[in-house]
């Protein structure tokens, strides 16, 4: 009977501890590349929109993707106004936060916070990350 006890409060343990430790993305958020919709922006708040969207005529939009297994690839507008990948990984600091760290050091590590998340928008608040 101690056993069992003992065996079911390391379980509750462990489901308390994965509990809210990770973001509770739907499946269609990974490997999907995020563009902004800065249209759609607010103060301090970034809204990407997967690159199928019908977005309008626009010049060049930078956006995100982001990879089940901790990859993640920043798309910036590129001198030929293409897309520049910027590979990194992430590594979920809370529910809602990611710190994202890139391969190239001259790119500095970032923190998001996400707002709100669907199938078919994201929201995010960008912060330097301080480690």
């Amino acid at each position: 009977m101690k056993q069992f006890f003992l065996l079911s409060l390391l379980v509750l343990f462990l489901m308390a501890a994965k509990c809210g430790a990770g973001p509770d993305f739907p499946a269609s958020v990974y490997g999907v590349t995020w563009l902004n919709s800065y249209e759609e922006d607010s103060v301090g708040v970034k809204t990407y929109r997967p690159n199928t969207y019908d977005f309008p005529p626009s010049r060049g939009r930078t956006g995100f993707m982001i990879q089940e297994e901790g990859g993640f690839i920043r798309y910036a507008i590129a001198p030929t106004d293409g897309l520049e990948e910027q590979p990194g990984k992430w590594k979920a600091t809370g529910k809602n936060r990611l710190t994202i760290t890139y391969d190239n050091p001259q790119h500095q590590p970032e923190e998001l916070e996400i707002i709100s998340v669907s199938a078919d928008m994201i929201k995010i608040r960008r912060k330097e990350h301080r480690p």
